[in-house]
C-alpha cells in the first residue's frame, strides 16, 4: 500500500515524517477530511475564536496531492454577564 504524509499548518507548520499507509488517493483524501476536524477540535479551545487549520497530503515522492483548510470564526454578540 502507498504511504501518504499529512502535514498540518495552524499558525505553525508541522511536518509528518512518519505518514501512514492508505489504500489509494481517495482513502488518503478521506483520512485528511477526518483528521482536520479532529485537530481543530482540540486546538480551537486553547486559544481563540479565529483559527485556520490546513492539511497538505503528500505522496511517497513528496508531491502534494491534496490540501484542505478548515476555518473557525467565533464572535460574541451580546454579554451574558448579569453583573
Amino acid at each position: 500500500m502507498p504511504r501518504y504524509f499529512f502535514d498540518t499548518h495552524d499558525g505553525e507548520f508541522h511536518r509528518d515524517d512518519e505518514g501512514s499507509e492508505q489504500a489509494d488517493f481517495e482513502a488518503a483524501r478521506k483520512e485528511a477530511m477526518i483528521f482536520l476536524p479532529e485537530v481543530a477540535r482540540w486546538e480551537i479551545p486553547k486559544d481563540g475564536d479565529h483559527r485556520s487549520f490546513s492539511v497538505f497530503v503528500r505522496d511517497e515522492s513528496g508531491a502534494i496531492v491534496y490540501t484542505g483548510t478548515l476555518t473557525y470564526s467565533g464572535l460574541r454578540l451580546a454579554s451574558t454577564d448579569k453583573t
